[in-house]
């Protein structure tokens, strides 16, 4: 058969090249992560295998896709408004700047966008995680406004990611007291760890918190942390060296629930 295309695409963080009749019908996909071609017709092998001969590296698998688990099944249940997986590092202050922009004259930078690049620094910093069986949430809502900047989840376990622009700024912590700058001292990791604690509260399992602060040209910690990391941004990969403490199909049914928008209005 003449005419197939490959199209690369972009799914849950991951590259796909799919392989497309000529009026845009899929007919095969080659996930790179997984080394395996996922046929929907086999009637089309030589061909589709043929338009992928460019793009192969290293031994691949060939054949239909692989029977969707529980939590895959659990994921396509949930209507488009509930699923917070498409959601944007800092999504809230995105939609908050362009309901409400700035005036613009405004004599000062609006912190709001400061707080939206770093969100998105820290967010493009965990979701490089996610080939090593992490994923990552951004911008859980809470009841009464809050919300988690991001949830990650892997084999080392559940975080709630607070991000803290800090670019040029000297931090000092004094539990629970974070001091920037010249700022006042505020008590920002008792705010951290309660946004940990009603994580755990919806998805019945430990979430740790983590504190990430993006460029500061210093970082003092008075005394040590009860139960708290702190992090530059740089740092957050360290977070893929963790494991041993959740399973693969414990990740993704964790995964699922966290995703459900249905779960944060509990807490």
């Amino acid at each position: 058969m003449s005419g197939l295309r490959v199209v690369p695409a972009w799914r849950q963080g991951h590259e796909r090249l799919y392989v497309c009749l000529t009026d845009g019908r899929s007919v095969a996909w080659y996930d790179r992560e997984a080394s395996r071609v996922n046929l929907l017709s086999d009637d089309l092998r030589g061909d589709v295998l043929e338009a992928l001969a460019p793009f192969l590296t290293g031994a691949v698998t060939v054949g239909p896709p692989p029977v969707p688990t529980p939590a895959e099944l659990a994921r396509l249940s949930l209507h488009p408004d509930d699923d917070l997986a498409p959601n944007r590092p800092g999504e809230a202050l995105q939609i908050a700047l362009d309901r409400d922009p700035a005036p613009p004259h405004r004599l000062r930078p609006d912190p709001r966008r400061r707080a939206l690049a770093a969100e998105q620094a820290v967010g493009d910093a965990l979701e490089a995680l996610e080939g090593g069986g992490w994923h990552t949430l951004h911008s859980l809502p809470l009841p009464g406004g809050d919300r988690i900047h991001h949830l990650v989840i892997g084999p080392g376990g559940l975080y709630a990611v607070y991000t803290l622009y800090a670019r040029k700024q000297r931090v000092v912590v004094t539990d629970p007291m974070v001091t920037l700058g010249r700022r006042a001292p505020r008590p920002l990791l008792r705010r951290i760890r309660s946004d940990a604690n009603r994580a755990s509260h919806a998805l019945t399992a430990e979430v740790h918190p983590v504190l990430a602060l993006t460029d500061p040209t210093d970082l003092k910690v008075t005394a040590p942390l009860r139960g708290i990391r702190i992090l530059q941004a740089t740092d957050l990969p360290g977070l893929a060296r963790l494991g041993g403490v959740l399973k693969p199909a414990d990740v993704e049914a964790l995964h699922s629930v966290a995703r459900d928008r249905g779960t944060w209005g509990r807490v």
